[in-house]
């Protein structure tokens, strides 16, 4: 998966306080923190069947009864915490105008978008503006039925217990910790692990492996790893164990959806989906994995499950996400040309040959639409999405990606206009291919990031595809990354009609080299280290080549006007440098080799220069931007005839972000508020 391209541009981009139109659809909702929020139009909606509006409809129904296991995962107090929260934002009856409550309710709002109390993507706990004195005479305030304690427990044990969680930085301060040379699990306060160290936690899965197995599952990917009574025991989330409650509304909407399939084979993943969460069988996921992926000829399509591994310090566990979908038919040409071609890209990659795939398999690729976005997908969401993760199932069944149309054109429009590129862009010469060139090339970006990056090469045998540990994930999307740099500077896509003319890839090359050297350093607090994957991703790749072309000066900071710029002297040569860099990044992947991916990434991609970092950080501060984006979901209702029979499924777009965030909490909020 990747935040890639596109999404660069709300690193630093960001529509400014003038509300972005077009036509009558108003794409701004509202700006906070270090927040915008905006909606995403679903256009072509009104066109599908009614069987496929229903179907979306019920599949949208399965993605949004899942919310509340992503804020457990992402820690312990999440859910107790936000609902008192909201018991105050609902019922208080002070002054509301009060500073206090004013940042209570932006400390709420950043909640709701991170899905808990750290940064969605930084991961440091936030620091609320207003005072434990206040928040506690605000729940006083309030009837005390109205807040969610648990059975027997009285407010003051429920404040004892959960106000140092809320106001003390000392306790649970990162959700995801990657700092080298400590215990990423102890130090992390997502709820992956309960009573559990690091060592204990690989020694437990390393295990569980079999080297010779050829189709390994993905050994602890659906389970909270638990030491009771002195022995570690997995607390699997499926229909009666862990998250049940939130497993078996699912399990019903996508009942309701298997009955209205597009055809059969689209009925037989949904009914293995199922079968996965009534059994919690890793086995299982990987039969419906093969059967989703084999599963082109469907108009809609949807992921709904644990997915992606990012939220683990150790990379193992996965977080609950969904993404209801139907096929943009139009945009897709261009996704499937470049799928067509996927054994030519893979023959004449820079990467030594015994890494490379002698027979690319399965790979398909579409332009969607996003009906829905839901858990680890809601209110941020990725642009692109290639799936299975298994390496196995991707080398010999293949693999899906996407790449979300409507999104990465909500992005774009928030994105034009707001003064960042005329701030950060060296010339009227890169102004000008980014102007032209940029949307274009950010899609093809994310294509090839998608469509081919994360399918391409092998692993060797007997290499662990988990051996990389905590630097998986970052190596992983900066070899997929690094793909679509070599390949969207190739005269293939210019054969192909890909391209308009064979300096398009330069407007790709300058923002990335501008966004991982300078511009995404807007994301992170001053003094601190990069830890993201996909930031640590973007930076190894632009610091390394900086670093390796230094010599030639192919890439170099300038000074104009007192302020620090990119410059890219050479590009012919820094696309010669991805084709290095890609072959490393592919022989550390397929061999398993920890040392050298350590290696990379911590000195490349973790510490960032102070002084460049305040000056970026002081520029960008003068734009009134916010560098992080989500969205607010469409609504969806059905209308029935007097038989109680569906007869269409009606779309709106005019809800707000505190509003239909409070409406999630009430109509699907299934798990207690300790699990």
């Amino acid at each position: 998966m990747t935040v890639s391209a596109a999404l660069l541009a709300s690193c630093g981009g960001g529509v400014n306080n003038t509300t972005d139109k077009s036509g009558d659809f108003d794409y701004t909702v509202e700006q906070f923190a270090d927040l915008q929020i905006l909606r995403y139009r679903v256009p072509g909606f009104e066109d599908l069947s009614l069987r496929q509006k229903e179907l979306v409809y019920y599949l949208t129904e399965a993605a949004l009864q899942g919310r509340d296991i992503l804020f457990d995962q992402n820690g312990k107090y999440n859910l107790t915490i936000r609902r008192m929260l909201e018991a105050v934002y609902a019922n208080y009856g002070g002054d509301r105008n009060a500073a206090d409550f004013k940042a209570m309710e932006v400390y709420l709002k950043r909640v709701w978008f991170s899905n808990g109390i750290h940064h969605h993507y930084g991961s440091e706990k936030f620091v609320p503006g207003f005072s434990a004195a206040f928040f506690r005479q605000a729940l006083e305030s309030i009837d005390v039925s109205l807040l969610p304690l648990a059975s027997g427990q009285t407010l003051e044990q429920w404040c004892e217990e959960v106000f140092p969680v809320i106001f003390d930085p000392s306790v649970m301060p990162k959700r995801v910790n990657q700092a080298a040379g400590e215990d990423l699990i102890l130090t992390s306060a997502s709820h992956y692990y309960d009573g559990v160290t690091q060592a204990e936690a690989e020694d437990f899965y390393d295990a569980m492996k079999n080297p010779a197995d050829e189709t390994p599952v993905s050994y602890g990917l659906n389970s909270r790893l638990v030491k009771a009574d002195g022995k570690l025991q997995e607390r699997v989330w499926k229909v009666g164990g862990l998250y049940g409650q939130a497993i078996e509304k699912i399990v019903y909407w996508l009942k309701k959806a298997e009955g209205v399939a597009e055809n059969e084979q689209q009925k037989a993943v949904i009914a293995k989906l199922i079968e996965f969460y009534e059994t919690g069988d890793l086995k299982t996921f990987d039969d419906y994995a093969i059967l989703w992926v084999k599963d082109v000829n469907s108009r809609v399509d949807f992921v709904n499950g644990f997915t992606e591994t990012y939220g683990d310090p150790l990379g193992l566990k996965a977080s609950w996400e969904s993404i209801v979908n139907f096929k943009d038919v139009e945009a897709t040409r261009r996704t499937e040309i470049i799928s067509s071609n996927a054994q030519w890209f893979e023959d004449h990659s820079p990467v030594d040959s015994c890494f490379k795939k002698q027979e690319v398999k399965g790979v398909s690729a579409k332009v969607i639409t996003a009906a829905i976005l839901g858990g680890d997908l809601y209110p941020s969401t990725a642009i692109g999405i290639n799936l299975p993760n298994s390496n196995w199932i991707r080398s010999v069944h293949g693999s899906k990606s996407v790449t979300i149309g409507n999104i990465t054109d909500a992005y774009n429009k928030a994105a034009h206009g707001n003064g960042f590129n005329e701030e950060f862009v060296y010339s009227a010469d890169e102004l000008a291919l980014i102007d032209r060139y940029a949307d274009l090339t950010d899609e093809l970006h994310t294509d090839l990031h998608e469509c081919l990056g994360h399918g391409s090469g092998k692993m060797l045998p007997g290499a662990d595809a988990d051996s990389l540990k905590v630097y998986g994930s970052t190596i992983e999307e900066a070899r997929a990354d690094l793909f679509g740099l070599y390949y969207v500077a190739d005269a293939k896509l210019l054969e192909l009609g890909l391209l308009p003319d064979a300096d398009a890839y330069k407007a790709q090359y300058y923002t990335y080299m501008m966004n991982g050297l300078m511009t995404q350093l807007v994301r992170i607090e001053q003094g601190k280290d990069i830890e993201e994957a996909h930031m640590r991703n973007r930076q190894l790749i632009a610091r390394w080549a900086y670093e390796h072309g230094k010599a030639d000066g192919v890439v170099e900071f300038v000074k104009k006007g007192g302020k620090t710029y990119v410059k890219i002297n050479d590009y012919a040569k820094l696309r010669a440098l991805f084709g290095q860099l890609l072959a490393e990044v592919q022989r550390i992947k397929s061999t398993g080799d920890y040392a050298a991916a350590r290696d990379l990434v911590e000195t490349y991609a973790v510490k960032v220069d102070p002084i460049l970092h305040a000056e970026v950080l002081e520029r960008y501060k003068r734009l009134n931007l916010a560098p992080y984006k989500g969205f607010v979901n469409p609504r969806y209702e059905v209308v029935t005839d007097a038989g109680g029979n569906i007869t269409d499924v009606k779309v709106s777009y005019d809800e707000g972000y505190a509003e239909q965030m409070l409406r999630y909490s009430h109509d699907y909020s299934n798990l207690p508020s300790v699990n």
